[in-house]
């Protein structure tokens, strides 16, 4: 294979084999080959995929509001921007059309797997806020559950007598992963109502008292939640396409 020019430095050309070397030397050859590798996936599926299209109106408009919210109406401070990040309005153009095309293909690909990945991952990504108590004792936790089932503050029995970090916010946690619970913990916290005492239970050697404040279950309705479930769906797609690719590198 013929080295051509890739970069011209202080007149001097830099070759497509001396950029593979500098990455290889850089360790980063991996992570460069990986992203053209991704790229290449999405623009063949891109061609593939006749029913995904963006009307030219959507980007225009787009770009429209990217200049207004940016305040860069003006044309030559825009043209100043596009030249400051190494583009030009028709790369721009170009690129704001694929990130809306990128979207399209994302929900292509996850729309029939979402739910059942939901599934999967909900009991991670449902949260719930604790408030805890944690001392060294068994007896001195059974002493403050019935100050507590008498009367007595939570709030300030954490300040007075928790180990936890937390004791400075009056014992409250969270939020927190429901999967991230103790099992025991979970299996208590599951079946409590908010403002239920739990406890004692003993975790890793100390023994907690817990109130459950709020339930904090995931939905799909919540488009951010949703939107990271598509991302990580549409990564293990591409890596499962990568994957099954047969690459050569062949620079001399």
């Amino acid at each position: 294979m013929e080295s051509s020019s890739f970069l011209t430095v202080e007149d001097q050309q830099i070759d497509i084999s001396q950029v593979i070397r500098y990455l290889q030397t850089s360790g980063k050859l991996g992570q460069f080959i990986s992203d053209v590798l991704r790229q290449h996936v999405i623009e063949q599926e891109l061609e593939t995929q006749t029913e995904i299209d963006v009307s030219p109106a959507l980007a225009e408009q787009t770009i429209i509001d990217f200049r207004l919210k940016n305040q860069l109406t003006d044309p030559q401070k825009f043209q100043e921007w596009l030249k400051n990040n190494g583009t030009d309005y028709a790369s721009f153009h170009t690129s704001v059309t694929f990130s809306f095309k990128l979207e399209k293909l994302k929900a292509l690909v996850t729309e029939s797997k979402l739910p059942e990945y939901f599934i999967e991952r909900k009991l991670y990504l449902d949260r719930l806020v604790l408030s805890r108590i944690m001392v060294d004792s068994q007896e001195l936790a059974e002493e403050l559950q019935t100050q507590i089932e008498e009367g007595s503050s939570f709030e300030q029995l954490a300040k007075e007598y928790s180990l936890a970090d937390e004791r400075i916010f009056n014992g409250m946690m969270g939020p927190i992963s429901r999967g991230t619970l103790p099992d025991m913990l979970r299996a208590a916290v599951d079946v409590a109502s908010p403002g239920q005492l739990i406890g004692p239970i003993e975790i890793e050697g100390r023994f907690g008292l817990f109130r459950l404040e709020h339930f904090l279950p995931a939905s799909l309705e919540d488009n951010q939640l949703k939107q990271t479930l598509q991302n990580e769906l549409f990564d293990k797609w591409l890596g499962s396409k990568i994957q099954s690719l047969t690459v050569k590198l062949q620079v001399s």
